[in-house]
């Protein structure tokens, strides 16, 4: 049975995500934790950490790592299928109909339209992410360093994720 509610709660959140993986983790958090309390908050976010070093896409991952912890293989398998089913159903209907309507000013404001939810859900991400992981001062600005040398020193996220590491386990 928790092979299907894993199934359908990846399904909805497929179908219903809009911006990528990291504009999916509000919903996946509510249906893991909160509706069906599957995983505690330090579980899905220990998850996350995995997720983000993993290659991949953010959403897959989630579901694939979400899914196994859930239901084991045929949960990782159901949870991975379920979440890109509406992507590839809804590509190939816009394919099917993308030159009928690709300089449509409709599809364009719809487009326009869609930017800025994405962008509320990626930083609801973050900032339910930040609450949970976010645990002391030592945190808080290995967390502001970090970001200081990505976003504004361009340092590689690959070189990012591994000093966070050595470093979280040298103070912690």
């Amino acid at each position: 049975m928790n092979i299907f509610k894993l199934f359908i709660s990846f399904l909805k959140i497929g179908a219903f995500s809009f911006g990528g993986g990291y504009a999916m983790l509000p919903l996946i958090r509510k249906e893991i934790i909160d509706v069906h309390g599957w995983l505690t908050t330090k579980e899905f976010i220990d998850i996350l950490a995995v997720v983000e070093m993993t290659p991949g896409p953010v959403a897959i991952n989630s579901a694939t790592f979400l899914g196994y912890k859930v239901g084991g293989i045929l949960g990782a398998i159901a949870a991975t299928f379920a979440v890109v089913l509406p992507s590839i159903v809804i590509i190939l209907i816009i394919a099917h109909f993308l030159s009928k309507f690709k300089s449509s000013p409709y599809v364009s404001w719809a487009f326009t339209g869609i930017r800025p939810v994405v962008l509320g859900l990626i930083t609801s991400a973050s900032l339910t992410v930040a609450k949970d992981a976010i645990i002391d001062i030592k945190s808080f600005v290995l967390m502001a360093i970090l970001f200081y040398l990505t976003s504004f020193k361009k340092l590689h996220p690959i070189l990012v994720i591994v000093l966070a590491g050595v470093v979280g386990a040298f103070i912690y």
